[in-house]
């Protein structure tokens, strides 16, 4: 039986420290949570999937074009940095790896063709935070811009799926990033955007402080969700978990961290230690999201 932890009345209660991803990672699948967050030693992970690597690849090189010299911020630039900065992991073969840099230096070629090089972000790859009365939540924003007098969140994609304005008003992520960034800097902030790279499409939402508010409520209740799972994870399944060989772990406790088995499922890290994953999804080769392009 777990010992009762004791408290004093009136004492302030907790805050539960958060990210956007540990956040939407409960939401997709509580046991894919557990595995992530919890399960020590973790499971181990899949190979790498090729299209993470397209897109680290060309964050890193737009994040790094923006700390160029100004002089220096010419779309050759920026395709210089994304050969420099072009992960291989997860692709087929070599020529499946070159074809994708090709395309990938591309894109920034584009993108960056388009903007201003003397428009100076507020921030890129910066991290915001901000604190509730339940919750503290930490994240990084790709892009940081100031127009006029507010401040604007710039999400860039690089996935095959068209976006759409709805995409950025049901985000997350970019509403507690837009939250965060008006209290850190005490500036407005309620354009959030999402840079499509691969079509050069841009799905903008503009939410109101009732959006916003609406948004870190969501947050909170799921942070409470994800407070006492990990609670109960520590009293109940922490002390016997290094005796569990990883490949057994889903056949204890998951009444409290049930699987959501689906077609997300076929791009789990996780999908070997799933029997209902792998049932819903057979697990897809690590390149299989770019085969068909």
């Amino acid at each position: 039986m777990a010992a009762e932890q004791l408290g004093f009345e009136g004492m302030p209660r907790r805050l539960y420290p958060c990210t956007p991803s540990r956040l939407n990672t409960w939401l997709d699948c509580p046991r894919r949570y557990r595995m992530t967050y919890l399960d020590r030693p973790k499971p181990e992970k899949g190979p790498p999937w090729a299209h993470n690597s397209v897109g680290a690849s060309v964050h890193n090189a737009l994040a790094g074009w923006w700390r160029l010299p100004l002089d220096e911020r010419t779309p050759e630039a920026a395709g210089g940095l994304l050969d420099r900065a072009w992960l291989s992991d997860g692709f087929r073969d070599d020529d499946q790896a070159a074809e994708w840099r090709h395309r990938a230096r591309e894109m920034v070629l584009r993108y960056t063709t388009g903007l201003d090089p003397a428009d100076e972000p507020v921030g890129v790859e910066r991290t915001v935070s901000m604190k509730t009365h339940l919750i503290t939540v930490q994240g990084r924003i790709d892009r940081l811009d100031r127009r006029g007098d507010e401040l604007v969140v710039v999400d860039y994609k690089t996935g095959r799926r068209p976006l759409t304005a709805d995409d950025a008003r049901s985000s997350l992520a970019l509403a507690l990033y837009a939250a965060s960034a008006h209290r850190m800097m005490r500036t407005p902030c309620r354009l959030v955007e999402l840079h499509h790279l691969p079509t050069g499409e841009v799905a903008v939402w503009e939410h109101t402080d009732d959006s916003l508010d609406r948004h870190l409520r969501r947050a909170e209740q799921i942070a409470e969700e994800c407070g006492e799972a990990d609670e109960w994870y520590r009293a109940n399944v922490r002390p016997v978990d290094a005796a569990v060989p990883p490949e057994r772990r889903h056949e204890r406790f998951d009444e409290r961290f049930p699987p959501q088995p689906g077609p997300l499922c076929a791009w789990c890290d996780f999908a070997r230690h799933c029997p209902e994953g792998r049932a819903a999804a057979p697990t897809r080769d690590p390149w299989s999201a770019l085969a068909s392009d």
